[in-house]
C-alpha cells in the first residue's frame, strides 16, 4: 500500500471510519435552510403585514413571496440596523418590558439574513401559514386587536386640502352625544378616510368640560417659566383635558387597568389638526373612538395625559429653540412632579430635525433614573411605547423629569427639507418641537407606599428563585 507511509493500513482505516463518523455529527450541526414559505412568512405576518398589506400605509405589500422577493435587500438593511419594524427604543437602558413590543428579536433578524444571503428561496409554497385577513376600509386598531368596536364614535368635520398648500391648523369642534357620565378605557384616534391619512400628520382631541367635570384638568405638572412664578404656556397646554394625542404610526391608548377619563354630558370636543399638503387634493379629517369601562366597574383613578418638555420655556413666551445651520444641536427640558405619579407609556414628538430623546427622572434625593430613550428617531412613525404593567415607573412627589431632545440639522438626516435654514420653535413641519407624550396617573402617598413595596417584595421573590 504504497502512499500511506508510517501510518500503515490500519490508520488510515481508523481515519477514515473517524471521518465517517463525524460526517453526520457536522451535517446536524449546520444551521437549516431558511425558505421564505416556512420561516420568513411568519415573522412577516406578524411583525411587519398589518402596515405592509394592499390600501395600507406601507409602500409596499409583503404577504405573497412574489411580492416580498424584489425588496429582499432592502429588507435585511432595514431589519439588521432595527428600522423596521418601527421600535427605536434603545434596548441597553431604561424600561424594557413593554405591552406593544413589535421589534424582532435578535433570532427573527438573524432569520431575515440568512434567508437572504442564500438566495431568498420561496421554498415549499405548502409551508406558507394560513393567511391573515386584510384590511378592507379604515379598521380600527383596537378592533383589528381583539377589543371590538368602540361604544362611541365622535367625527370631526372635514377640510379640503389643496394639492399645493401651506401646512393648516384645523380646529373645528364637535358635539359628544352623551346621555349619562360614561368613563373612558380605551381611545383611538384616526383619520377620517384611507386618503386622509396622507395628510393628517396628528391630531389631538380635548375635552370641552362640563362645570362638574372639573378634574378632568391636569394640575399635578409644573413647568414654570423665568421670573414671577407664572405658569408657562406648557403648564397651561398640560392643564387642557386631553382625550389623546394620535400622531403618524401611532395606535390606541388602553389606560391602565383601574384608571380612566370620565366624560360626561354636554361636553364637546376641540380638535387640534396639523394638515400638510401632499400633492393631490384631499378631504379629511379625524374621529375618535371611546370604549367604556361597563356600568359598575367604574375605575378609582384618573389618566392623564402630558407633554413632557423637552425644550426650556421662556414662560408666557413659550420654548426657546435655535437650532443653526449645518449643525447638530441639543435643547432640555424640566418638568417638576407634584403629586406621587406613575408612568405608563412614552411617545417621543419631534419634527423633520428630530434625531433622539432621552427621558430621566431626578429624584428628591438627588439619584437620577433614566426612563428611556429613542436613539434613532423616526418621523414617519411616532411610535407609543406602552410599558407594562409592573415595570411602568414611579416616582414619589418632587422628582423633576428631565428630557434631553437631539437634533439634526446636517444633509446626513434624510428627512431634513434644508440644512442651510436656522430653525427655530413653532408647530409647522419645517419648524421643530420637542416633547415627551406620557399618560401618568397620581397617587396618595399610601398609594405610593403600597405600589413601591409591591414592587420590591416580587423582585426580591424572584431573587431568592433563582438563587
Amino acid at each position: 500500500m504504497r502512499g500511506l507511509g508510517s501510518m500503515g493500513w490500519s490508520g488510515f482505516s481508523a481515519s477514515v471510519f473517524v471521518m465517517a463518523m463525524a460526517a453526520p455529527a457536522l451535517a446536524a450541526d449546520a444551521p437549516k435552510a431558511v425558505t421564505f414559505s416556512k420561516d420568513v412568512a411568519p415573522i412577516l405576518q406578524a411583525k411587519c403585514q398589518n402596515c405592509h398589506q394592499p390600501n395600507s400605509i406601507a409602500p409596499m405589500s409583503l404577504i405573497t413571496y412574489q411580492e416580498t422577493r424584489p425588496w429582499a435587500r432592502s429588507i435585511r438593511e432595514r431589519v439588521s440596523n432595527r428600522q423596521m419594524p418601527p421600535w427605536h427604543i434603545d434596548k441597553s437602558v431604561g424600561v424594557q418590558k413593554f405591552q406593544n413590543d413589535i421589534s424582532l428579536s435578535d433570532e427573527q433578524i438573524d432569520m431575515i439574513v440568512r434567508w437572504v444571503d442564500a438566495g431568498a428561496p420561496q421554498g415549499d409554497p405548502k409551508d406558507m401559514p394560513p393567511a391573515k385577513p386584510l384590511l378592507t376600509n379604515n379598521e380600527w386598531q383596537g378592533v383589528m386587536d381583539g377589543y371590538g368596536p368602540p361604544d362611541l364614535v365622535v367625527k370631526s368635520s372635514e377640510f379640503k386640502m389643496p394639492a399645493q398648500h401651506q401646512d393648516v391648523w384645523y380646529r373645528p369642534t364637535s358635539d359628544m352625544p352623551l346621555t349619562e357620565p360614561r368613563w373612558v378605557r380605551m381611545v383611538e384616534i384616526r383619520p377620517s378616510n384611507l386618503n386622509a391619512r396622507k395628510i393628517v400628520h396628528h391630531s389631538i382631541a380635548y375635552q370641552i368640560l362640563n362645570p362638574d367635570n372639573v378634574q378632568s384638568v391636569n394640575t399635578g405638572i409644573a413647568v414654570g417659566g423665568f421670573g414671577g412664578g407664572n405658569a408657562s404656556a406648557d403648564d397651561l397646554v398640560n392643564r387642557r383635558p386631553q382625550l389623546m394625542e394620535w400622531a403618524i404610526g401611532k395606535g390606541y391608548d388602553r389606560y391602565r387597568e383601574g384608571t380612566g377619563k370620565l366624560v360626561m354630558p354636554g361636553e364637546k370636543l376641540s380638535w387640534d389638526m396639523h394638515l400638510h399638503a401632499v400633492g393631490e387634493e384631499v378631504m379629511g379629517g379625524s374621529e375618535i373612538g371611546l370604549w367604556f369601562y361597563p356600568k359598575g366597574q367604574e375605575p378609582k383613578k384618573r389618566s392623564y395625559l402630558v407633554g413632557f418638555t423637552g425644550i426650556k420655556s421662556r414662560g408666557n413666551d413659550g420654548p426657546y429653540l435655535d437650532i443653526p445651520p449645518n449643525s447638530v444641536a441639543h435643547t432640555e427640558g424640566f418638568s417638576v412632579l407634584k403629586e406621587n405619579t406613575l408612568i405608563t407609556n412614552f411617545q417621543p414628538h419631534f419634527h423633520l430635525r428630530g434625531k433622539a430623546m432621552q427621558v430621566e427622572a431626578i429624584l428628591p434625593d438627588g439619584s437620577n433614573q433614566i426612563i428611556s430613550y429613542v436613539s434613532n428617531f423616526n418621523f414617519n412613525w411616532m411610535t407609543n411605547y406602552i410599558y407594562t404593567d409592573d415595570a411602568a415607573p414611579v416616582f414619589p412627589k418632587g422628582t423633576i423629569i428631565h428630557v434631553t431632545a437631539f437634533y439634526d440639522n446636517t444633509k446626513n438626516n434624510k428627512f431634513n427639507p434644508d440644512p442651510e435654514q436656522w430653525v427655530g420653535y413653532g408647530d409647522r413641519t419645517v419648524d421643530e418641537m420637542a416633547h415627551a407624550w406620557m399618560n401618568v396617573v397620581y397617587l396618595n402617598d399610601d398609594e405610593y407606599k403600597a405600589l413601591v413595596e409591591e414592587r420590591k417584595s416580587k423582585t426580591q421573590s424572584t431573587q431568592n428563585q433563582q438563587q
